[in-house]
């Protein structure tokens, strides 16, 4: 649903509004309550047949179901982007950050990994013949699922608002380093790292995101797989999805990232991402990028039973992990790019989001407009060519971003206005200094 078609816009339009630089731990949680809300109310309404027009025209239900889709996408908007918004203000630490983003990815597949064993045993239970594939009939299993998991989510959600508290912040919290300039939107839009982290991001996300639509069609119309598999190898690539992101962070530190010292002096300007750790976070994302180019070639040359009963696992591996990785470490490039930025964290991560979401449903319409009904390997070529080539390019977006201290060119301005001012006392107290001599002399004589 993340990448529907229908109105892919509306998710960004009026979260940077109310986030652009706002660092209130209460209007963020009132932000995911509001979300929450909009994702509970228009969900079930997705899943159901269309009220009062089941047998309208078929614009009529488009319309019908593009208003629930407009609040869904509003509310899990707002839920997310105020959620990764509170990650640098939590700490300035890049290496705690990205701690903090693979804690974040693994709840998150924890999640997907929950509604994969929800489909599986309501897909079980409710089956009669063994291996059955999944038709019209089953319309109504799919509504059981839809609200088990509203369900479970409205409880956690309801845990997360009565048991986060905004605790007082501390003299000097979030207090601006001397001669550190605020980043404006204008300022933000104006800088080229933004759009060359955003061409990864969108990368990442297009692969992770066609994967887990495509799949499943792939599994169904493709290989011609039961049911049980449906649910099966999803939930096998998310069990690898949520195993790589717990070791996400020990693969960064190995791979190079180095937590840097705090600043040594007042007025010291601390660079948001080292050139080692810009090395380790692009190697370790550079490695999942070639277990996922390497997974759309399998997806593309296997085939017999072989592959379906045992070489389809080894692929979900390779897809789960490879999107895993790759997500965290774009979420951690995104993060140190924010750097001590934190008022522009919800406009950057917001406009991450939105560069996704186009690019995600422009690839959806695309791939149904082109949709051949008489290709049964569709959806095959699908997955070796489409997720293979946003892993093609999320590399070579690895490969052309260098290194970035986000305050360089910032800091220069900072430095040249504290060194001017320390020139003009020093000059005013040479002046002073030489006209007191001066009439020290006129008196003496």
């Amino acid at each position: 649903m993340d990448q529907t078609p229908a109105l892919y816009l509306c998710d960004y339009s009026h979260i940077s509004l109310h986030l652009i630089t706002s660092k209130d731990l209460y209007l963020a949680n009132l932000l995911s309550a509001h979300g929450t809300l909009c994702v509970l109310g228009s969900f079930p309404f997705i899943f159901s047949p269309c009220l009062n027009c089941e047998h309208s025209h078929h614009i009529a239900q488009l319309v019908y179901y593009s208003a629930f889709v407009i609040i869904f996408q509003f509310g899990w908007a707002s839920v997310q982007i105020s959620h990764l918004s509170l990650i640098p203000d939590l700490t300035p630490s890049e290496h705690e950050r990205t701690g903090l983003i693979s804690i974040r990815y693994s709840f998150t597949v924890c999640s997907n990994v929950l509604v994969y064993l929800i489909t599986w045993g309501v897909l079980h239970v409710t089956s009669d013949v063994q291996d059955a594939q999944i038709g019209p009939k089953d319309a109504y299993k799919f509504k059981h699922i839809v609200w088990i998991g509203l369900s479970l989510g409205a409880v956690t959600s309801l845990v997360f608002h009565l048991f986060v508290k905004e605790a007082p912040l501390e003299d000097g919290a979030h207090s601006p380093v001397v001669g550190q300039d605020k980043r404006t939107t204008s300022r933000v839009l104006r800088d080229h790292r933004l759009y060359q982290v955003a061409a990864l991001y969108m990368a990442t996300r297009l692969f992770s995101n066609l994967a887990q639509v495509y799949i499943p069609l792939y599994l169904h119309e493709s290989l011609g797989l039961g049911a049980e598999s449906l649910a099966i190898v999803p939930l096998v690539m998310f069990l690898a999805s949520f195993g790589m992101s717990l070791v996400t962070k020990i693969l960064n530190r190995k791979a190079g990232r180095k937590e840097k010292p705090p600043p040594v002096h007042p007025t010291e300007i601390r660079t948001s991402i080292s050139p080692s750790s810009a090395v380790g976070l692009n190697t370790t994302s550079a490695l999942a990028n070639y277990a996922t180019e390497a997974a759309s070639i399998w997806v593309y040359l296997g085939s017999g039973s072989r592959y379906t009963g045992y070489e389809i696992y080894a692929v979900a591996i390779l897809f789960g992990a490879g999107s895993s990785v790759m997500l965290v470490t774009s979420l951690g490039i995104t993060s140190d790019l924010i750097g001590n930025n934190t008022e522009s964290g919800a406009f950057v991560y917001g406009a991450m989001s939105f560069v996704d979401k186009l690019a995600n449903g422009i690839a959806v319409v695309v791939i149904q407009i082109f949709k051949c009904q008489t290709c049964p390997n569709y959806f095959r070529d699908i997955l070796a060519f489409v997720c293979g080539g946003s892993a093609v390019f999320g590399l070579f977006c690895l490969i052309f971003l260098p290194p970035f201290n986000i305050f360089v060119k910032e800091g220069e301005s900072c430095y040249k206005e504290i060194n001017e001012e320390q020139d003009v006392v020093q000059q005013v107290s040479n002046t002073n200094t030489s006209v007191q001599s001066n009439t020290h002399q006129a008196i003496m004589s």
